[in-house]
């Protein structure tokens, strides 16, 4: 048999790691998904901040005004949910709580995507809206919703019911 670290015995998930392996193999993961997430939430949130100061919003319906407040605030909520990871990381380091750390960091970073998917709704609501004046948005939202539904959740799920034993 090949030889493997000292103290990390075969686990539950089939590997030769510590708790402290694991939990900095799981760190490794989870930032790799936040960076790709950070990345739209915040390009997102960005352009979101920038509508306020064109011509056109002073012209916007209240509704619409009411729903680009709603966006921005779930843009806001998301950024810092998918950004506290980081924060979090940066604050206990060194303090030997890395497993505890990853798992509060990946339930972030779940809400934050569960915030993404909301704010990415709300402004697909707003530009359709107003681009637009069809009745026809809210079955391109819900289409759309459902695609993103399917995707983040919907796939993964399958993926994890049935290819876990």
């Amino acid at each position: 048999m090949p030889a493997t670290n000292s103290g990390a015995e075969l686990n539950e998930w089939g590997r030769h790691e510590t708790e402290e392996e694991r939990a900095d193999r799981k760190w490794g993961e989870l930032i790799q998904e936040v960076r790709v997430a950070q990345t739209g939430v915040q390009i997102l949130f960005g352009f979101l901040l920038t509508v306020v100061f064109q011509q056109k919003y002073d012209s916007l319906a209240h509704t619409d005004k009411t729903i680009y407040i709603v966006t921005v605030v779930l843009g806001a909520a998301a950024t810092g949910a998918l950004i506290g990871p980081v924060s979090l990381h940066r604050l206990v380091s060194g303090r030997r709580v890395k497993p505890q750390a990853v798992e509060m960091a990946s339930r972030m970073t779940f809400v934050g995507l569960a915030l993404l998917l909301a704010t990415m709704t709300s402004s697909l609501v707003l530009i359709l809206r107003v681009a637009t004046h069809n009745g026809a948005v809210t079955w391109i939202v819900a289409a759309v919703v459902a695609w993103y539904a399917l995707c983040w959740y919907g796939v993964p799920l399958w993926t994890r019911h049935r290819h876990t034993e």
